[in-house]
This record gives structure tokens, sequence and C-alpha cells, in this order.
């Protein structure tokens, strides 16, 4: 078992810097306004809801970190949509 904790270890540092890699960050232009907005909104959950987790010492089941990973990808979705209304001519 203590030979499996280097291991271990390594693994969760990996993750921590997959995660930091990814935070969500507003990239969306002001031609649209309402997807930018949301993202902005995105940006801010994602800072409180890590907040939150230091506050807890990440004691909150997982939850919060699996909150935090569903807002990546919400920031991605909304990255793509205005990469599709870019695609499509529309402003």
């Amino acid at each position: 078992m203590t030979r499996l904790a280097p291991f271990a270890l390594f693994g969760a540092l990996a993750l921590a810097v997959i995660a930091q890699a990814e935070e969500p960050v507003v990239n969306i232009g002001n031609e649209h306004g309402n997807l930018r907005a949301a993202q902005e909104h995105i940006v801010a959950a994602y800072q409180l809801v890590g907040q939150a987790q230091q506050d807890n010492d990440a004691r909150l089941g997982g939850h919060a970190g699996r909150a935090r990973q569903l807002l990546i990808q919400a920031d991605q979705e909304l990255r793509q949509a205005a990469n599709v209304a870019n695609n499509n001519g529309r402003p």
C-alpha cells in the first residue's frame, strides 16, 4: 500500500494542474453581450465555489469539485456558441 502512495500523490497533483489549466475565462467579445455576460457569471461562480472549497477544507463530498467541472464545461459551450454565431455571419 505504501508503494502506491507516491503514485496517488502524483495523480492528485496532475489532476490539480489540469484543473488549473482549464479554469473558465471571459473570452467572448462584446458583440455577443448575453453570452459574454453568462460567461462572466460562470467565472464568478467558479471562483466562489473554489472559495467555498477552501473555507470548508474541501469537505464537500466532491460535489463542489464536480460543480467546478461543470462550470468549465459550460464556459467551453458558451465559447463554442459564440464561434458558431461568428461563423454564421451573426454579430
